[in-house]
């Protein structure tokens, strides 16, 4: 008799562990610190250019407008539509202090700063982290859908916040105006609500598109019509100053009437926007935007075929946008060179500063000073154009062409190409603006011409800064940021040192300070032939580096 075996029981099943639910701002603390650490130096250099470009000014204007009668003379000529369209709104005039001069004359141009600090750094966190593909790495990990905007809003709204107490400081240590460290208390803040207000902006602007560069071109596009929007606002009733907030920071009137309630609307809207901006980041995948990408031809064009062509495209949108910004620019100073004499003619050493420059005139020495600053302003694009080899090599995008038939020279050579005619075409075109205002604005039609050709006077100079970007690329891939000490070194030297009187020998050092300052000064051809030689040797440096070098990606 065959016995049968009884098998043991199954085992009941262990029983299933619910899944840990994540917070939405799980690691958001580390986030944030990283963010700081990988902005140690991008965020003091920041702060405390825009904090000297606040304190320097105002010890340019106490020692320029150094009486009462000076102060008033500025008050008046300050009150003319073109200025106040540059400037902000009457109110300050009433009372018109070396403090309210300061937060009239600079605040406005200041608060567009602070709003591109504010864009650069929530696109740089999140969608250039997205575009690279780190922030799928991050995500992979115990990290909140919510966290890594959140981190990045909050390292903005730190710096913001840094900024203010450093201008704040900065002012009441100079004893600015005859509000004291109240006035310097609010103009400072004022600054950080409007860059917490534009950093929220960048938060929806990130959500919508899948690039960097198009988040930033549209959260930039945003500050300008805020700035447009001030500024037809000043010179009309004042409504439209109300939709914006960099309207909203000048009605602030630190050092007339210190309020601190619109600083308060910034941070409202700052909120309402974030508020959208979060649940935005949610419907849509890891590295893609909500707007779906526009389905382009069958077949592409000629010129995309070719590196020249398709260089080109990649920098259009760019070109399209300062373009636009420094024609207007250019027609904004141009319209109050009919109030020049009036405005300046009275200040001694102001014009002291002036006839150092040459000139027959207030007026051309004027035209001379801010056709530095819209040539510096042509710089940037100029750099971030040059730079663009760098990000698609870190994207890993290079490789790919690389591996076709192109090689190394003619693929650099394409975007130095467009960087350098870009460069050109945007001098020009600030050029034409600014003599067509001013023609308009004195009656002298021959500033159009005048004008024009005293901005592209400064393309040797542009041309230099793009050699130093295509040496770094070349040579030291990796510090490639460094370029951007020209445009600014070339500011600081160029503009504030004719007014603070630096050591001549330290504008020598900038590229931008070997162009003859047209129209105050006679045309030179020897140096602009000698920055072109230079710009053209480092271009060779750098692309004899590149050949050498292996390519880096992330």
């Amino acid at each position: 008799m065959s016995s049968t075996t009884v098998p043991a029981p199954a085992a009941p099943p262990a029983p299933r562990r619910p899944a840990t639910r994540v917070s939405a701002l799980a690691g958001a603390g580390v986030l944030i610190r990283f963010g700081l650490r990988r902005d140690r130096i991008r965020l003091p250099v920041w702060l405390i250019s825009l904090t000297l470009a606040s304190a320097l000014t105002l010890r340019s204007l106490a020692d320029l407008y150094d009486t009462a009668e000076g102060r008033a003379s500025a008050a008046r000529t300050a009150g003319s539509p073109a200025a106040i369209a540059t400037s902000g709104p009457r109110h300050y005039l009433s009372d018109y202090t070396v403090g309210s001069m300061l937060s009239h004359q600079m605040l406005g141009f200041t608060a567009l700063l602070v709003g591109l600090m504010s864009v650069l750094i929530v696109t740089r966190h999140t969608r250039a982290e997205e575009e690279t593909g780190r922030a799928e790495l991050l995500r992979s990990a115990v990290v909140g859908r919510h966290a890594q905007l959140a981190a990045a809003l909050a390292v903005a709204a730190a710096a913001n916040v840094g900024l203010a107490l450093l201008i704040a400081g900065s002012l009441a240590a100079q004893g600015a105006g005859s509000a004291g460290l109240a006035g310097a208390l609010v103009y400072g803040f004022a600054h950080a609500g409007v860059g917490i207000a534009f950093a929220a902006v960048a938060a929806v602007t990130v959500q919508t598109t899948a690039h960097a560069r198009g988040a930033s071109g549209m959260a930039l596009a945003v500050i300008g019509l805020a700035y447009a929007l001030r500024a037809t606002g000043d010179v009309g009733d004042g409504t439209l100053s109300w939709l914006s907030p960099i309207g909203w920071a000048q009605r602030t009137y630190a050092f007339v009437d210190n309020r601190w309630w619109p600083i308060l609307l910034s941070l409202a809207f700052a909120a309402a926007v974030s508020a959208v901006a979060f649940p935005l980041s949610t419907r849509r995948d890891v590295g893609a935007g909500l707007r779906p990408a526009r389905q382009g031809r069958r077949s592409a064009s000629w010129a995309l075929t070719r590196p020249a062509g398709f260089a080109l495209r990649l920098h259009r949108g760019m070109l399209l946008g300062f373009g636009a910004g420094l024609l207007v620019l250019g027609v904004m100073y141009g319209s109050l060179l009919g109030d020049v004499e009036d405005l300046l003619g009275s200040l001694e050493e102001y014009r002291r500063t002036l006839e150092a420059l040459g000139g027959t005139t207030v007026t051309e020495a004027f035209a001379s000073m801010v056709m530095l600053v819209l040539a510096i302003v042509a710089a940037v694009q100029v750099a971030m154009a040059a730079l663009r080899p760098r990000a698609e090599e870190s994207a890993g995008r290079a490789e790919a062409l690389l591996a076709t038939g192109l090689s190394r020279d003619r693929w650099v050579l394409a975007h130095v190409t467009v960087g350098a005619a870009g460069g050109t075409l945007l001098l020009l075109v600030a050029g034409l603006g600014f003599g067509a205002a001013g023609a308009v604005a004195t009656g002298d039609g021959s500033l159009v011409w005048k004008l024009a050709g005293a901005a592209l006077a400064y393309a040797p100079a542009l041309w230099f800064t793009l050699g130093c970007a295509v040496a770094l690329f070349g040579r030291l891939p990796r510090q490639t940021g460094l370029v951007w000490l020209v445009p600014v070194y070339s500011f600081a030297v160029g503009y504030l040192g004719q007014l603070l009187r630096f050591p001549h020998w330290l504008n020598n050092l900038s590229p931008f300070g070997h162009v003859p300052r047209l129209p105050a000064a006679e045309l030179e051809w020897t140096p602009l032939l000698v920055l072109t030689a230079l710009a053209a040797g480092l271009v060779w440096f750098g692309l004899a580096g590149f050949r050498r070098r292996d390519l880096e990606t992330s």
